[in-house]
């Protein structure tokens, strides 16, 4: 089987104990995370084969970092090495009406100071049936925005399907390029486009009609987001699919989830009610996980990939951390609508 490549920056998670605010705790949790790390991770638990590019810089902490990545059985041949310093995030869980707080250090991090010629695309290329990258990439520097065009120019010259995850990340853009400056540049080459209401509103300025996310009380309708789905395959008409993710926010711990997939018309998840979220940090990594997943399995069912992508993700709010270590047999339990949680002996 070919692989998948994904590209962008993984980060040293370091997280205050349970749901302490970071003003009492005394120690962090460390771990690691990024947009399309945990892709590849949760692609590599469903068995297909994958490759991870960045940037990290010549330490300890990268080495520890590439040892966590060979864990789960990520390719991390073609990281290239260079830099200062590995980017670091730090979260406070919320609970209930206190949301969960994200604090970034990674300015002049080894990945936000990659520029275009690093990578030997051609080479990581090779034997690729997919590459991923995510709106967080682009955000981090001028020079990450062209390296990821580079990458993106090469895969569509080789024919290779390119999926983007919007992820609109306001705290990011500060390099005096805004969101709507780079991304359409980039998307025009994709194949495959997920987002959320937000990212389509705040990159493109598109929202769906007759909708305000904010007063929602955790109900929302996929039917609303056809015209958010149209709107964008109009903007970008390489993409063949357009995915929506639709989380209803009850509370910090309560959140609604589901999906939609147009392509030739409008596909509609089922809806999770996820009523005691472990962590929500990387909940649409892996959906989009399990997306690629899906519609390499399934090619001609598109209802089939957006049930297991949207399994898959209601499966990753109960595990800690960034990555979601489930199995494929795990995930199609849950399709068929074993959602007990009872022991399996």
């Amino acid at each position: 089987m070919k692989k998948v490549v994904t590209f962008g920056e993984i980060m040293l998670r370091l997280s205050a104990p349970g749901y302490q605010r970071f003003i009492q705790s005394t120690s962090l949790n460390a771990t690691f995370g990024g947009g399309e790390a945990n892709v590849a991770v949760s692609l590599s638990n469903y068995g297909i084969p994958t490759d991870y590019v960045t940037r990290l810089p010549e330490n300890d902490i990268a080495e520890w970092c590439i040892s966590d990545l060979r864990k789960y059985n990520v390719g991390v041949q073609n990281i290239i090495r260079g830099g200062d310093r590995v980017g670091i995030y730090y979260l406070e869980t919320g609970a209930v009406a206190r949301a969960s707080k994200v604090i970034y250090d990674r300015a002049n991090s080894a990945m936000a100071d990659i520029k275009p010629g690093m990578v030997d695309w051609e080479e990581v290329f090779k034997d690729t049936q997919w590459f991923h990258w995510t709106g967080i990439t682009p955000a981090l520097s001028q020079g990450a925005a062209d390296a990821c065009l580079e990458a993106i120019k090469i895969a569509n010259k080789k024919g290779i399907t390119v999926s983007t995850d919007l992820n609109y990340r306001k705290n990011l853009w500060k390099y005096g390029k805004s969101a709507s400056d780079i991304m359409p540049t980039l998307v025009e080459g994709c194949d495959i486009i997920l987002g959320n209401e937000e990212d389509a509103e705040k990159v493109f300025g598109i929202k769906p009609e007759g909708f305000d996310v904010a007063h929602t009380g955790g109900d929302v309708d996929a039917a609303e987001f056809e015209s958010v789905c149209t709107q964008l395959k109009k903007r970008f008409p390489r993409a063949k699919k357009v995915i929506i993710t639709l989380r209803g926010s009850i509370n910090a711990n309560h959140n609604t989830w589901g999906g939609c997939l147009y392509s030739d018309k409008l596909y509609q998840s089922k809806r999770y009610d996820i009523t005691h979220i472990v962590d929500r940090v990387g909940g649409g990594d892996s959906f989009m996980g399990g997306l690629i997943y899906g519609l390499i399995t399934y090619p001609a069912d598109d209802q089939k990939a957006l049930d297991f992508a949207v399994a898959a993700s209601c499966l990753k709010h109960t595990i800690y951390a960034d990555y979601n270590l489930v199995t494929v047999a795990e995930v199609e339990n849950l399709m068929k609508g074993d959602g007990s949680g009872r022991v399996s002996r």
